[in-house]
C-alpha cells in the first residue's frame, strides 16, 4: 500500500470511527503539500465508494484570524460532498463530528464552469449564478486540532458538514469585499466581520482556488457550491448551541447542534 493509500484508509476509518489520529506530519516528517492533496483524494476516493457524491469544494484557512487561531498561514482546499450538504439541524451523532467549530462564510453556486490556471476574480462573478450566506462546521481528524498545513489538506481541509441559508442574491449586485456579517451563538453577539478577510475579496478567493486546483487538473463545475472561506474566527461548538449569522443585504442562516 502507498503511503497516499495508507493515510488516506486511516482519515477515512478515522471519520467512520469517530476518533483522531496524531498529526501526519508528525508521523512523517518528508510528507509534502503534493502528498496531502493525494492523501485527501485517497480519503474522497473511499467516501465516493460509500455512496457520496462531489457537490462542490471549499477554501480553508484563508483569513488571518482563522490562520492565527490555526497557526497554519496559508489557505487550503477541499471537496465538499452530498453527505456534508445539511438541510435543517445538525446531528452530531449521525455525522460523527469530533470538535465540531462553526464559521460564517459566503457560498458562491455557479451557472459555468472554471479551470484554473489564470481564472480571475471577474471571471469567478461571471460564472456564479448565486451568491448565498452559509456556515461550514469545521472539524478535524487530527487529535486536537494541532494540524499543519499538510494535516487539513490531507484531512480534506478539515470539513465536517455546511449549510446554506434560504437566500439567493446575484454577486453583480453587491461589493463583496463590503459585505458585512454578524454572527449570533444561543442569541448573544459572537463575531463580525467583512467580505474582505478572505484575501480581500471572496471572488479573489474563489478565483485561487480554481487556480490552485487547476495544477491538479481538478475544475470547478457547473452546478458546484463553493465556500469561500470563514470571514470570523472559528467558534467551538456543542450540542445544543445554535448559531445564527446575518450577511447583511442578502440574507441569513442559522446552524443548530443536536
Amino acid at each position: 500500500m502507498s503511503v497516499h493509500s495508507q493515510y488516506g484508509s486511516a482519515l477515512y476509518e478515522a471519520l467512520r470511527d469517530r476518533r483522531t489520529l496524531p498529526p501526519l506530519i508528525e508521523q512523517n516528517a518528508a510528507l509534502t503539500m503534493d502528498d496531502a492533496y493525494a492523501i485527501s483524494l485517497e480519503f474522497l476516493a473511499l467516501r465516493r465508494k460509500d455512496g457520496e457524491r462531489v457537490v462542490g469544494k471549499k477554501i480553508g484557512v484563508t483569513s488571518k484570524a482563522v490562520q492565527d487561531m490555526l497557526g497554519v498561514h496559508q489557505p487550503d482546499f477541499g471537496f465538499l460532498t452530498d453527505w456534508m450538504h445539511i438541510d435543517g439541524d445538525i446531528d452530531v451523532d449521525a455525522k460523527a463530528l469530533i470538535a465540531p467549530r462553526a464559521e460564517a462564510e459566503i457560498a458562491f453556486v455557479l451557472k459555468e464552469g472554471l479551470a484554473g490556471p489564470g481564472i480571475t476574480a471577474e471571471q469567478v462573478i461571471a460564472a456564479t449564478d448565486y451568491i448565498a450566506p452559509c456556515f461550514e462546521i469545521v472539524d478535524s481528524r487530527i487529535s486536537d486540532w494541532k494540524i499543519s498545513i499538510v494535516d487539513t489538506v490531507a484531512d480534506n481541509a478539515s470539513c465536517g458538514v455546511f449549510i446554506l441559508g434560504d437566500a439567493k442574491a446575484d454577486p453583480r449586485d453587491h461589493d463583496l469585499p463590503s459585505l458585512h456579517v454578524t454572527v449570533t451563538k444561543n442569541g448573544a453577539p459572537l463575531s463580525e466581520g467583512y467580505g474582505n478577510a478572505v484575501q480581500g475579496d471572496p471572488a479573489q478567493a474563489v478565483a485561487w482556488l480554481a487556480n490552485t486546483l487547476g495544477t491538479y487538473g481538478v475544475t470547478l463545475d457547473a452546478g458546484d457550491i463553493i465556500l469561500s472561506g470563514s470571514l470570523v474566527p472559528l467558534e467551538p461548538a456543542v450540542k445544543g448551541d445554535v448559531f445564527e449569522m446575518t450577511l447583511h443585504g442578502v440574507g441569513t442562516c442559522t446552524a443548530k447542534f443536536i
